[in-house]
């Protein structure tokens, strides 16, 4: 059985920002082959975000990135999966696992209040922030509880989990990242 971890990027936060970086360098030294998705050359911006209509078509675009970049790794449906994502990343990984049949554990940063059509109870850990403009956080925090989901909170905390307090951002970063190796260990 292999261990396959695939990181889902957001707008504007690729896989060398720190929650991804991290995320990635832990899964790698866990044994997991890791998988960096690309979803730039959208016509996207973090003010979109607010757009339904736009969410949705770019969900369905980045789907099609997804299933043609991991296409090549054929059936994974019996392999230890992990998703780590951020922002729509987080809709596109639980859309691409409910699709698709996967048992994925589901690393969720900044997930979007969308991602509560695709996300299965007890299917994923969500890091938010309760300042993040683009998120609903009380809208979050309802569907961890209906849906029994691990959250986690930045108290303070905008879409990149960041507060501006550039030593409470480095405690936070730690903290997220303990979590996260228990994911990757668990």
């Amino acid at each position: 059985m292999r261990k396959i971890a695939v990181i889902f990027p957001g707008v504007g936060y690729n896989k060398d920002k720190p929650l991804l970086y991290y995320s990635g360098k832990l899964a790698v030294k866990r044994g997991y082959e890791l998988i960096h998705l690309d979803f730039s050359g959208l016509d996207w911006s973090k003010e979109k975000l607010k757009d339904r209509a736009f969410l949705l078509e770019s969900v369905e675009t980045c789907f099609k990135k997804a299933d043609a970049a991991l296409e090549r790794l054929g059936d994974i449906s019996a392999d230890e999966i992990v998703f780590i994502s951020k922002s729509i990343g987080t809709v596109v990984a639980n859309a691409y696992a409910k699709n698709k049949g996967l048992r994925a554990k589901q690393i969720c940063f900044s997930p979007l209040e969308m991602i509560d059509e695709y996300v299965g109870a007890g299917g994923a850990v969500l890091f938010c922030g309760d300042a993040d403009p683009y998120a609903e956080y009380e809208k979050l925090v309802s569907i961890a509880k209906d849906k029994n989901l691990e959250m986690f909170t930045v108290h303070g905390g905008n879409h990149s989990l960041e507060t501006g307090e550039i030593i409470s951002d480095i405690e936070n970063i730690k903290n997220i990242m303990i979590r996260v190796n228990e994911i990757l260990t668990g």
